[in-house]
C-alpha cells in the first residue's frame, strides 16, 4: 500500500515540476525616484531651543520599531495607541480580512491535489414473508408434517456491503492554479499591507487628536491666565474711576474685555469634547465613558530623520499595498491566457461488494475503472479574447494605480517636511512677537497707572499680547500634528520586510525540488 502512495506522490510532484505556466511573469515597473526630499534643507530639522519651562523631545534610537508615538515622551498617548492597538475595530476588520484572504490561498492551493471521494453502504433487505412452508425430509412440501419435517420461513433477510473509492485530478498542466495561488497569495499580501495602512492611520489620527487636544488646554491656560489679568484691569480701573482719574467708560470696556474672553472658553470646550469624543471612538469606547484630563503642552516636537526617498518608498505600507495589487492583476493575466490550451482529467475508482465485511476484501468482489479526459474549447464567440484583454487592462490599471500612490506618497512627505520647516520659522518669529507684545503690555498698564494713556491703550495692549501668545502656542500645536503627519508618511516604522511570504506550491513538494517553471509567453 505504501509502495503505491509513494508512486502516486511522485506522480503527482512530477505531473507538477514538469508543467508550464503561461503568462507573463511579474516584475515590478520602475519607478524614478530623486535622491533626496526638496523641502529637507539644510537646519530645518535640527532641535530648536524650547521656550522657557519646556523641555526637548528627543528621538530613541532603541524604540521598538513601528511604536513611534514614544519619539514623544507622552505616557499618556502612550497608553491611548496600545489600547487602539488592541480595540480599535477598523483594525479589527482588516486583520479579519486578511486572515480571510490567507484562508482563500490555501483554498487555491488545494487545487494542486486531486479529489478523493469514498463511500460505504449498509443495505438490508427483506424478501417474502407471507406464510410458512414445511418441508419433508424428502423435500416434498406439503402443509402438515410430522416433528421430523423442518419448518422454512418464507421470508429472507439479505445483508449486503459495498464501498466505493474515486478520484479526480486535473493536473496544473499550463500553471493555471499556480497563477491563481499567486494571485491570491498577493491579494493577501495586500490586505497585510492593507492592516498595517489601517493601523497607521488609527494610531495617526489618535496622535493628532490628541495633540490638538492639548494644543485646545493650552489655548484654555493662556486664556485663563488672560482672564486673571483681565480682572486685576478691571479692579484697577474701578480703583482709577472711585479717585476720579478714570471714567465709567473705561469700567463697562474693562467689563466687556473680561467677558469676552470668559465667552471664549465655551468655544474650547465644544472643541474638545469632539476631540475627546473622537478619541474615544478610535480606541473602542463609547464617547460617555471616556474623558481625558487637563494637560496643556510642554514638550515642542522631536526631530524626526528622513531617510532618502528609495529606501522610504519601502517603508509605506498603502504603496506596498498598490504593489500587491499590481502582482495580483498580472496574475490574472496568467490565468485567462491558460484557458487558450486543453485540460487533461484524469479519473480512477474502485468498488467492492459482498454479503459480508469479509467478503469486500476478496478477489472476485473488487472491481476497479481508470481513465482521462482531454478537452479543448474550439469555439467560444471571442471570449477568452475578451478576457485576456480584460485582464491586462486591469493590470495596466493597476500600474497607474501603484505609480499614482507613490506620487501621492511623495507629495504626503514633501507637504508635511514644508509644514514643519516654515512652522520652525514661524514658531521662532511668534515666540518673539509675543514677548515684545507682552512688554509692550507691560509698559501701557504702567503708563495707565500713571495718567498718562486712556484706558483703550490697555485693550489695544492687551488683544495684542493675548493673539500673539495664542498664535505662539498655535504654531506649537500645528508642529506636533505636522511632526505625527511626517512619521506617517514615512511609514511610521513599518518595512515591506514586514510582510509575510506566501509559499506557492503546496509544502508536500520539498523546497529543493522546485525549479523555475517554464513560462510560455502570453
Amino acid at each position: 500500500m505504501m509502495s503505491v502512495m509513494g508512486k502516486f506522490s511522485t506522480l503527482i510532484i512530477s505531473l507538477l515540476l514538469a508543467s508550464c505556466v503561461v503568462g507573463p511573469n511579474y516584475v515590478r515597473p520602475g519607478v524614478k525616484l530623486s535622491d533626496k526630499f526638496k523641502e529637507a534643507k539644510g537646519k530645518a530639522f535640527k532641535p530648536e531651543q524650547p521656550p522657557d519651562g519646556w523641555k526637548i523631545a528627543s528621538p530613541c534610537d532603541d524604540i521598538k520599531r513601528g511604536e513611534w508615538w514614544t519619539i514623544f515622551h507622552d505616557p499618556t498617548l502612550n497608553r491611548l495607541e496600545d489600547e487602539l492597538n488592541h480595540c480599535n475595530l477598523n483594525i479589527m476588520n482588516a486583520w479579519a480580512n486578511y486572515s480571510q484572504s490567507l484562508a482563500i490561498v490555501d483554498e487555491a492551493r488545494a487545487s494542486f491535489f486531486p479529489n478523493l471521494i469514498g463511500t460505504f453502504n449498509l443495505f438490508r433487505q427483506k424478501f417474502g414473508g407471507g406464510g410458512t412452508s414445511f418441508f419433508t425430509t424428502s423435500g416434498v412440501s406439503t402443509t402438515t408434517g410430522t416433528a421430523a419435517s423442518s419448518a422454512v420461513s418464507k421470508s429472507v433477510t439479505v445483508t449486503t456491503y459495498s464501498t466505493f473509492l474515486a478520484a479526480n485530478w486535473e493536473p496544473d498542466i499550463w500553471g493555471q492554479v499556480r497563477r491563481t495561488v499567486e494571485g491570491d497569495a498577493a491579494t493577501a499580501q495586500s490586505n497585510q499591507a492593507l492592516l498595517a495602512a489601517t493601523r497607521l492611520s488609527a494610531q495617526g489620527s489618535l496622535a493628532q487628536y490628541y495633540f490638538e487636544l492639548r494644543a485646545l488646554d493650552t489655548d484654555q491656560k493662556l486664556l485663563n491666565d488672560t482672564v486673571i489679568g483681565y480682572k486685576k484691569a478691571l479692579q484697577l480701573t474701578r480703583n482709577q474711576y472711585a479717585v476720579g482719574v478714570a471714567s465709567r467708560a473705561d469700567i463697562v470696556q474693562a467689563q466687556s474685555q473680561l467677558e469676552t474672553a470668559q465667552a471664549q472658553a465655551i468655544n474650547n470646550g465644544i472643541l474638545r469634547g469632539q476631540y475627546e469624543h473622537a478619541i474615544a471612538v478610535l480606541i473602542g469606547r463609547p464617547p460617555a465613558n471616556f474623558s481625558l484630563a487637563f494637560n496643556p503642552l510642554r514638550t515642542p516636537p522631536p526631530t524626526i530623520p528622513v531617510t532618502v526617498p528609495s529606501v522610504w518608498l519601502e517603508r509605506r505600507p498603502d504603496v506596498a499595498q498598490a504593489e500587491r495589487l499590481m502582482q495580483q492583476a498580472n496574475a490574472q493575466v496568467g490565468i485567462a491566457i491558460a484557458a487558450y490550451f486543453p485540460t487533461l482529467d484524469l479519473t480512477a475508482n474502485i468498488s467492492a461488494a459482498g454479503r459480508s465485511l469479509h467478503q469486500l476484501f476478496t478477489h472476485p468482489s473488487v472491481g476497479w475503472s481508470a481513465g482521462l479526459q482531454l478537452a479543448e474549447t474550439i469555439f467560444d464567440g471571442g471570449l477568452r479574447d475578451a478576457t485576456v484583454r480584460a485582464a491586462k487592462a486591469g493590470y495596466n490599471a493597476q500600474v497607474a494605480a501603484y505609480r499614482q500612490a507613490i506620487l501621492t506618497a511623495l507629495q504626503d512627505v514633501e507637504d508635511n517636511l514644508i509644514a514643519l520647516r516654515l512652522l520652525k520659522e514661524q514658531s521662532v518669529a511668534q515666540n518673539a512677537a509675543a514677548a515684545s507684545a507682552k512688554k509692550a503690555l507691560q509698559l501701557v498698564f504702567n503708563q495707565y497707572k500713571s495718567g498718562i494713556v486712556p484706558y483703550s491703550s490697555i485693550i489695544v495692549a492687551q488683544i495684542t499680547a493675548y493673539n500673539a501668545q495664542k498664535a505662539a502656542y498655535d504654531v506649537v500645536g500645528l508642529q506636533m500634528t505636522a511632526a505625527v503627519g511626517l512619521v506617517k508618511a514615512l511609514g511610521g516604522g513599518w518595512s515591506t520586510k514586514d510582510i509575510c511570504p506566501i509559499r506557492i506550491y503546496p509544502r508536500v513538494i520539498p523546497d529543493e525540488l522546485i525549479r523555475p517553471a517554464l513560462v510560455v509567453p502570453g
